[in-house]
This record gives C-alpha cells, sequence and structure tokens, in this order.
C-alpha cells in the first residue's frame, strides 16, 4: 500500500512536472477561438490568425478563419498569448490573452478596420494613417508648410512609399513654388517606372500633376502636353480625365473641362459624375440645351439623391425658360 501511494504520487508529481514543462514552453491543452470581424460587425473570411506565446515569441501557431469568420486553435500552454489578426484590405489588429489548460477560455473579437489607400499607397498601420490624415487636414486648411512637414514625416515612416512626393508636391504648387513641385512630381514619375504594380497609374497622375504647374504658370502649351501624356499613360481611367477636367474647370478653361469630361463619359459611360458636371460647365457657357442633355443623362444613373433633387430644379427652371422660345412666343 505505501509503495503504491509512493507511485502514485511520484506519478502526480511526473504530470505536474510535465504540465509546467509544456507551460512554460507554451504547449500544452489549451483552446481559444474567437472571430474576426469588420468596423460594422460583418464577419472575414479567410483572415490570417498567428498567437504568439509572450514568454518565448518563437512558440507561435497559425490559423485562418472560416466563411463565418470564426477561428480556433489548441494545444496551447498556460499563460499570456499574443493575438494577432490580419487581412488582404484592412489594418492588422492584435490582443493579449491569458489561456488556461483546464477552464473554458474567452471568446476573442478582434474588430479589423479598412485599410486606407492613398495616392497608390495602401496604408495598413494605425500610426501612418493617423499621420497622413493630419497631413491631408492641414492641406485642407490650406496650412502647406505645416502639412508639407507631415507628409514628410509619412515618407520617414515609410520610406519605400514614394508617391507620397506627390502630396509633398501639391503642398509647393499651392504656394506657388512651382519648380519644387516639379522636382517632387518627377521624381514620382521615375520612381513609378519601376512599380510593376502600380506604375501606369502613378506615372499617369505624376504627368497630370506637372501639367497642372504649367496650367497654374499659364504656360497653357506646355499644360496640353502634360495633360495629353497623362491620359495617354492610362487611356482606360475614367478618373484620370474626370480629374483633368476639374483641373481645366477651376482654371476658367470651359472648352478644355468639356472635353475631358466628355472623356471620362465616353470612358464610363454608366458613371454619373462626368454628366452632372458637364450640365455645369455648359451653363456656364449659356448653352442650355446641352446643358439640359447632360442633366437628363445624369438622372437616368442616378435618379434619387440629394443631387438629383437640385438637378431637377434646374431643370425644371431650364425647361419652363425655353418653353415659350418652343412654342413660337418670346421669352
Amino acid at each position: 500500500m505505501k509503495n503504491f501511494i509512493k507511485l502514485s504520487t511520484f506519478i502526480l508529481i511526473l504530470i505536474a512536472f510535465t504540465e509546467y514543462s509544456f507551460a512554460q514552453a507554451g504547449r500544452g491543452k489549451g483552446r481559444i477561438g474567437g472571430v474576426v470581424v469588420d468596423e460594422t460587425g460583418n464577419p472575414i473570411p479567410s483572415a490570417k490568425i498567428v498567437v504568439q506565446f509572450q514568454k518565448n515569441t518563437e512558440v507561435k501557431q497559425e490559423t485562418t478563419t472560416n466563411k463565418k469568420g470564426e477561428w480556433s486553435i489548441i494545444g496551447l500552454g498556460t499563460g499570456m498569448w499574443k493575438v494577432t489578426a490580419s487581412a488582404e484590405g484592412y489594418i492588422p489588429s492584435y490582443t493579449d490573452i491569458y489561456a488556461r489548460q483546464l477552464e473554458r477560455n474567452p471568446k476573442v473579437t478582434l474588430a479589423l478596420k479598412k485599410a486606407v489607400q492613398s495616392e497608390g499607397v495602401i496604408i495598413e498601420d494605425e500610426a501612418s494613417l493617423q499621420t497622413l490624415e493630419k497631413g491631408n487636414q492641414l492641406f485642407k486648411e490650406k496650412q502647406f508648410d505645416e502639412a508639407r512637414a507631415v507628409y514628410e514625416q509619412f515618407l520617414e515612416q515609410n520610406p519605400n512609399a514614394y508617391q507620397a512626393h506627390l502630396s509633398i508636391g501639391d503642398c509647393y504648387r499651392e504656394k506657388g513654388e512651382f519648380e519644387k513641385a516639379l522636382e517632387e512630381y518627377n521624381e514620382v514619375f521615375e520612381s513609378a517606372k519601376e512599380d510593376e504594380l502600380m506604375k501606369k497609374e502613378i506615372m499617369a497622375k505624376a504627368l497630370a500633376r506637372i501639367g497642372e504647374c504649367y496650367l497654374k504658370k499659364e504656360d497653357f502649351e506646355k499644360a496640353q502636353e502634360y495633360f495629353k501624356k497623362s491620359i495617354e499613360t492610362y487611356p482606360e481611367n475614367e478618373i484620370l480625365a474626370y480629374n483633368v477636367g476639374e483641373i481645366y474647370f477651376s482654371n476658367q478653361k470651359i472648352d478644355e473641362a468639356i472635353e475631358y469630361f466628355s472623356l471620362a463619359s465616353k470612358i464610363k459611360p454608366d458613371w454619373s459624375e462626368p454628366y452632372l458636371k458637364l450640365g455645369y460647365v455648359y451653363l456656364n457657357k449659356a448653352d442650355n440645351a446641352s446643358a439640359i442633355e447632360n442633366f437628363e443623362k445624369f438622372l437616368k444613373l442616378e435618379p434619387d439623391s440629394e443631387r438629383s433633387d437640385t438637378v431637377k430644379n434646374i431643370l425644371d427652371y431650364l425647361n419652363k425658360k425655353r418653353a415659350p422660345s418652343l412654342s413660337g412666343e418670346s421669352p
């Protein structure tokens, strides 16, 4: 009997020692699980989950979420674990959880924020995102020196994000320091040649920015030259053509604005935005018939919105104005 007690005690000590050793190494019988969702609470499938033992960061396990955004991992030792979730197009998120082997561990819910793309740069970490948002806000407030300093800080945080030179160039351009702006834009253009993924888009943006500089310098021939190069570089991009139209419109170059808004509508006929702008541009030219035509195209694509209500009121006014002329009466 004494021998049995001794043997039992030895086995219990051995089990306890083994579990302690496993726990120290991060291995054991513990199980944790949870769900990964977006900011609106919708599940994110195929998100990558990494759990890492805090006492020994080389000990880790990985899995992916199912269609419902759910995941689980077993074989964890008692102790603190870091749980990280990441998914394409989202900012990674993590939390720490104390895993136990003999008790049920709480469900881990991680909510991922959408990653922001700015000028072709996908921003996936919160610090960089905050820096960029601060720069953009300062730019909107026309604090161009302060905005440039923040963009340069962002570039230090993300040295491979060469596209940030576009924003730095914009600050110089708005201050009228056109040569410095052109240096920034040309640097982007040259760097984009090596960018297999975003090459066409970023080169086209840089060329359009260069054109805008020359437009502000009132060198209209060179401005037109670079705008055309921009469109030729990325001819299938309706947003680029639309933006060139916006640049011309804001500089009171009405005919040129019409040319590029019309091009945007040809590239993507089911996009309502160019027709809306063409309506307003033709109003500026006092070409009411063309304004009506484009406003009606806009309404077919966007029949119900606050903007639609405004356009309907404009059309009512324009149609009433031309009604006497159509009936042969003098207005």
